[in-house]
């Protein structure tokens, strides 16, 4: 019984919780189903909405494509109508074009027409001119006794002659030219060289007449039996001329230095008044210790004024009697300072060995100190003492080829070339003796003559032109040319002269008539 009651209990209380649990899970059921149909709701207010403003903006983007379409049909329109425009343009150029083509295709041919007419008259002109050239080419040969061979023969000898004329004129332009730019760069240089030298323009003479208080003094200086005058000239190694020239007594040697010891001796023998052979012995030995402490001094000087360093003592000797050594007039001391400064302005401005060119320039005319002693030319002289007291090859090179006895080798002995020539050209420089002078313009002159046609010559400017009238009938313009070549070449090999002589020659043609 009990037991039957726990079963019923258990299977009440069972039942009771399943009808519990289905009325909770209906209740939740029922919730649900309730919220579910709000959220329909709310979806489909959502969807209405949704719709809604899908339609709004369908209606807005239909407007934008509406307005869009309108602005492009607008625009395209517009296009349409500028092509349009253009190409009616084009179609009326292309009209004027076409109708202008037809012009010139109409003027073109009656151009071909005109020239085809032409064609045919110039072929029948020239048939014509055969003939005739072939008619007036046998008169001729019948006449002058000449084939056709030989006549063309003769033309080409002739138009190769005139060849020959126009290339020589074409030539010697070109010279002419390139002489005038060379001309033009040297004349600078020089200037500027001459510009930046510095030197005396008056040169020294050494003393060779001794004026005399009385010409008693002469009587005196020759002495009882001669033989003062025998003592003076043996110490020296100059000859007294005491008969030639009242109260002077006139000193003649071939070395300027012994002729400068005499002078300086004789003065001071006839301002003490004891003139007799010790006294004359000591008055030249003093004499000659004065004179060669002027010519230490002086070459001294020039070493310094020209920055030369390192010379031998004997090359300063020598170099120190070129104090009394002179040439035309021109004291040659200061001629080689002279040549020294300028060789090196030139040789700067040309980028060359400045040190070397001064150097060269000083001692390029060493020889005349020697030339009095040596028969050979003064600049080989020099080049021969240079190599001996061990101066450099460039150097001594430089100082012979200063007068092209030598071929000059290096820039530097070109430069002291052209130094040389400017100091010694240069106005005031150098003087000559009236004989020489002369003697230089009549040879001038016989040279200029000795040329056919040459009809007259004129020695001018003191000698440093030479200008030749010839005849125009004889020498032509070609002719003139190298007949001034000739001359100056001639010139150059036959005579001595310092600077330059310029040769012109002038050739002039003259036709007269009269009026009646």
């Amino acid at each position: 019984m009990d037991l039957t009651n726990l079963v019923v209990c258990l299977c009440s209380g069972i039942a009771l919780c399943a009808v519990i649990i289905y009325i909770a899970y209906a209740t939740i059921f029922r919730k649900q189903i309730e919220q579910i149909k709000k959220d329909r709701e709310a979806l489909a207010l959502k969807e209405e909405k949704l719709k809604q403003e899908a339609e709004a903006s369908r209606k807005e983007a239909v407007l934008a494509a509406r307005e869009e379409a309108i602005s492009l049909r607008a625009e395209i329109d517009k296009e349409q109508k500028e092509k349009k425009a253009e190409i009616q343009r084009q179609e009326r150029k292309l009209t004027q074009k076409e109708e202008s083509l037809d012009k010139r295709i109409e003027n073109l041919d009656r151009k071909e027409k005109a020239v085809a007419e032409q064609e045919k008259q110039v072929r029948e002109r020239r048939a014509r001119a055969d003939e005739l050239v072939r008619e007036r080419e046998q008169a001729l040969q019948g006449v002058a006794g000449l084939s056709a061979e030989e006549a063309r023969n003769m033309v080409v000898a002739k138009a190769e002659k005139d060849m020959e004329r126009h290339v020589s004129r074409i030539i010697r332009a070109a010279e002419e030219k390139a002489n005038d730019e060379a001309e033009k760069t040297a004349r600078k240089i020089i200037v500027t060289a001459i510009q930046r030298c510095a030197v005396e323009q008056a040169a020294e003479s050494t003393v060779s007449v001794v004026p005399l208080p009385s010409e008693e003094m002469k009587g005196r200086i020759i002495g009882r039996e001669g033989r003062n005058i025998r003592t003076f000239e043996t110490l020296t190694g100059v000859d007294l001329i005491v008969d030639d020239t009242p109260e002077a007594v006139v000193i003649s040697g071939y070395d300027a230095v012994r002729r400068e010891i005499a002078g300086i001796a004789l003065k001071s023998l006839v301002v003490d008044g004891r003139i007799h052979p010790g006294r004359i012995e000591e008055t030249v030995e003093k004499a000659t210790k004065e004179v060669n402490q002027q010519m230490k001094e002086a070459a001294e000087k020039a070493i310094f004024e020209t920055g030369v360093t390192g010379l031998d003592n004997e090359l300063v000797k020598l170099l120190g009697r070129l104090r009394f050594r002179t040439s035309y007039g021109q004291n040659m001391l200061q001629h080689s300072v002279e040549v020294s400064h300028l060789a090196g302005a030139i040789a700067a401005e040309l980028g060359v060995n400045v040190s070397l060119a001064r150097r060269a320039g000083l001692l390029h005319d060493l020889g005349k100190a020697l030339d009095s002693e040596i028969e050979k030319p003064h600049a080989i002289i020099s080049m021969e003492v240079l190599l001996k007291y061990r101066e450099s090859k460039d150097v001594a090179e430089a100082a012979g080829a200063h007068h092209y006895d030598i071929e000059p080798k290096t820039a530097e002995a070109v430069i002291v070339q052209a130094a040389d020539a400017i100091s010694a050209s240069r106005p005031g420089a150098r003087r000559e003796t009236l004989e020489t002078y002369v003697k230089r313009l009549q040879k001038l002159e016989t040279i200029a003559d000795s040329y056919p046609g040459v009809d007259k010559a004129y020695a001018v400017q003191a000698g440093r032109e030479i200008r030749v009238m010839v005849k125009p009938t004889e020498v032509d313009d070609e002719k003139a040319a190298l007949l001034a070549y000739d001359t100056a070449r001639r010139i150059e090999s036959e005579m001595e002269y310092p600077g330059q002589i310029k040769v012109t020659v002038i050739r002039e043609v003259r036709n007269t008539d009269y009026a009646k």
